[in-house]
């Protein structure tokens, strides 16, 4: 056992940069697969606890349009067992706030008559400021999502348009508001004094509407819940739901986005370290063949042989995986808390859980280590001391050898035509074939994860471009209608569209609509629930306004629908067919024309006509949101500015643009860490293992090398000639990854998003950033090798031959 102890020693030592860049590799797999494991189920978990310990609600029931009796449903609510369910909050809606002279863009507003009594259903949580059951006169509590989003403090003040006049409260407490305050939330409800409340809101036209929220003991028996509550009802529920599904979806997108990436590349990691692993164990068996044949005949045994390389890596594994787990809680610490940065409110922030999911990824880690270990290592089993002793290799690779070195003379007249310089370069990848595929491979996955994350960054940074594709119109100008007392539709229309600057105009509201149970296919009618889904109603066309859909067209007739694809995939519906959808309480029979996507309400949502609504409500307007396209879109600011200038009480303009970073740039200012981490990570592995084997290539040749340099060849000449031949070599891998970052990863996250109602990812490829940093991948090979052949140029030609 001493002989194995030494040897063991032996190898540890003398091949130090070797094992550096192993235990490294081991280290970042532990590290992205660890940090992904607990990154997936913390999300979760954190998000799972505060609803539990806020006593949050599966559903919200909003009561907008009195089609059904809102002291009825709460009554019949109040009586079942097995849930609980919230005091009716009244509300009203205003689609107007400044914060510092400033409008708090594409924020729809409910202000909330907040009940002087402690809430049985989502209770308050406070982020920021004192607790109370109910804010004091003169004050307001707002959600965590409004105040991180648009920096508001405890004191501040914002300003409410009602119409004919604005008022300001102060921000007294920030409330984690779980149902309408996560990651891209377009919603906020203000919770306002009672008093406030009446003073401010009761000289709006219209009554007040409300909320009911319901939270189930078990949610998976809500089914059972709502078909005895539509039975009773006599009709499907009419109003608005929103279920938990919705509720939490966008609080986890982001760190599945994360998560996702992280076990691949993790995973592509792991692949690459057993791969170097057993190249190595190759080459060292290889390299030693002829002392392991002599160890053989003096007594030690293949069992032990086997011993030495396995006790070496499980050593290298050790000392890596413990640092990597340890780095990964920090890392998976600091995603979690920047994602979920809004469910944060003081001892409600849930410490990291599930590290035993980390521990588990760490020992996957460590058993494939060893069993590639054993796989590679046994081939000394089969070293014949004899064979070892005279060829210095097994007999069979020693026919393979001079085979292929009689390939090699046969081509020698096609090399003695070729540059010398040339020839240099291309000879280490001709004679050294494992190590050239490694170096293809490495650079394959180094670009493809370069690539993956340039475009994924980019798409959402430039999320104008595909807007269509992500459920949005692409008009230039979005006006939102605030005071309608003061506004005339039929004054705004006649300027706009006298203005040559002006190229059309939509007008949009949206409705609720609800989908009856018994037009579902047979899996689906067994759950019995309605659909309740938004209805964008569109006084224009749709496609002028550029309302992408994915097959069909877009609804053009008072019979027609298009139908986001989840609701289409629940009723099992597809162009052509005909559905029953109720709308403000009437059914209307439509013919489906086509199907689209959308992030929005999870595509949970459909798109018809005003014409629709007017078959029953001949005075419907569809007046709440006006779109404009411009015939030069540079001119959009100019535009908003005069149409707020002179509508001031009335309107309130934004550019499209606006409108999508309000949304969309915490996103990507949360991908870009992680991702630009992953890409560095990859950059640097490819330049330390191509270093490395580079150094190893280069001292195996050495005496060529010194021939070369006896017959007049300078160090610089050589190095750039095998730099070169590595460049190239890596341009190949190259070229492969930028076809899989591209084309191939992005169908994978398309079964990510697909339940986020996106089945066909919107991605924007700009050719030239998606070649620049591929190009990374290349520069790092080309600095390594250049780097790792700084010997020839310290060694003189005499001591190269001698060697």
């Amino acid at each position: 056992m001493d002989a194995v102890w030494s040897l063991c020693y032996a190898h540890l030592r003398k091949k130090k940069l070797q094992n550096g860049i192993i235990a490294l590799l081991i280290l970042l797999s532990t590290l992205l697969l660890a940090t992904s494991v607990t990154v997936i189920s913390n999300t979760k978990n954190v998000f799972m606890d505060i609803h539990r310990k806020t006593n949050g609600s599966h559903q919200i029931l909003t009561l907008m349009n009195q089609l059904h009796d809102p002291q009825m449903i709460k009554s019949w609510w109040d009586k079942q067992d097995g849930m609980k369910v919230s005091e009716l909050l009244p509300y009203r809606n205003l689609s107007g706030a400044t914060f510092q002279g400033k409008e708090i863009a594409n924020l729809y507003l409910f202000m909330m008559n907040t009940p002087a009594a402690q809430a049985k259903v989502d209770r308050f949580v406070f982020a920021q400021g004192g607790e109370a059951l109910s804010p004091e006169a003169g004050s307001i509590w707002i959600p965590t999502s409004m105040a991180m989003t648009n920096k508001i403090a405890i004191g501040d003040s914002i300003g409410f348009k009602t119409g004919e006049r604005m008022f300001e409260l102060k921000v007294s407490a920030v409330v984690v508001d779980i149902p309408y305050g996560g990651p891209f939330a377009t919603g906020a409800r203000i919770w306002m004094n009672s008093t406030d409340y009446h003073k401010q809101l009761d000289t709006l036209q219209g009554e007040d509407m409300y909320m009911l929220g319901l939270r189930y003991d078990d949610y998976s028996e809500s089914s059972r819940y709502w078909h005895s509550f539509e039975e009773g009802l006599g009709t499907p529920y009419l109003e608005s739901k929103t279920d938990f599904e919705a509720i939490s979806s966008f609080y986890f997108i982001i760190n599945k986005l994360i998560g996702f990436v992280m076990i691949f590349v993790g995973v592509v990691m792991m692949l690459v370290a057993l791969y170097t692993i057993g190249f190595t164990i190759s080459d060292a068996i290889l390299s030693n063949y002829k002392t392991i044949g002599v160890l053989k005949s003096l007594g030690l045994s293949s069992n032990k042989l086997i011993a030495i390389y396995v006790m070496q890596y499980a050593f290298l594994s050790v000392i890596a995986i413990i640092p990597g787990l340890g780095i990964s809680y920090f890392l998976s610490k600091m995603i979690v808390e920047s994602s979920l940065s809004y469910l944060k409110a003081g001892d409600l922030w849930v410490a990291i859980q599930g590290y035993d999911m980390a521990m588990l990824a760490g020992v996957v880690v460590f058993i494939a280590v060893l069993l590639c270990v054993l796989v590679y290592a046994s081939k000394a089993r089969y070293v014949q001391p004899m064979q070892a002793i005279r060829y210095g290799m097994s007999e069979m690779e020693n026919n393979k050898m001079i085979k292929r070195l009689q390939v090699i003379s046969g081509a020698k007249s096609i090399f003695e035509r070729m540059p010398l310089p040339f020839v240099i370069g291309l000879r280490p990848i001709l004679k050294n074939a494992k190590d050239s595929v490694l170096i293809v491979v490495l650079t394959t996955i180094t670009s493809a994860v370069l690539v993956l994350g340039f475009v994924l960054l980019n798409s959402i940074f430039a999320i104008q471009q595909t807007a269509p594709l992500w459920g949005y119109d692409s008009s230039h100008v979005a006006v939102t209608i605030f005071n309608k007392s003061a506004f005339s539709r039929a004054d705004l229309e006649k300027e706009v569209l006298a203005d040559p600057r002006i190229k059309n105009i939509g007008w949009m509201s949206s409705l609720n609509g609800v989908f009856a149970p018994d037009q579902m296919p047979g899996a689906e009618r067994a759950k019995r629930e309605s659909i309740n889904g938004n209805m964008d109603v569109l006084d224009g066309s749709f496609d002028h306004m550029g309302m992408a859909v994915l097959k069909g067209y877009n609804p053009r007739n008072s019979n027609e629908i298009a139908l986001g694809v989840n609701v289409a995939k629940s009723l099992g519906k597809d162009v052509g067919d005909v559905v029953d959808v109720y709308i403000e309480g009437h059914k209307h029979t439509l013919t489906v024309t086509g199907v689209y996507q959308a992030i929005a309400n999870m595509s949970y949502s459909a798109r018809i006509t005003a014409d629709v609504v007017k078959k029953y409500n001949q005075n419907y307007n569809a007046a709440e949101l006006c779109f404009i396209n411009l015939a030069d879109s540079t001119l959009a600011d100019q535009i908003v500015q005069q149409l707020n200038t002179k509508y001031k009480d009335s309107i309130s303009a934004v550019t499209q643009q606006t409108l999508l970073d309000s949304v969309y740039k915490d996103a990507a200012t949360i991908l870009i860490l992680p991702m630009s981490m992953m890409g560095l990570l990859f950059v640097g592995v490819t330049f330390m293992i191509i270093y490395s084997i580079c150094r190893m290539s280069i001292r195996k040749e050495s005496k060529s090398y010194g021939i070369y340099k006896s017959i007049g060849m300078t160090s610089n000449q050589m190095r750039r000639a095998i730099s070169a031949g590595i460049v190239a070599l890596s341009a190949i891998g190259v070229v492969i990854g930028i076809v899989v970052g591209v084309y191939v990863l992005p169908i994978l996250l398309s079964d990510l998003f697909s339940g986020y109602g996106i089945v066909q990812l919107p991605l924007i490829r700009e050719w030239g950033g998606i070649i620049a940093v591929a190009l990374l991948s290349v520069i790092a090979a080309g600095f390594g090798s250049w780097l790792s052949s700084k010997v020839i140029q310290k060694t003189s030609p005499r001591i190269l031959v001698v060697e």
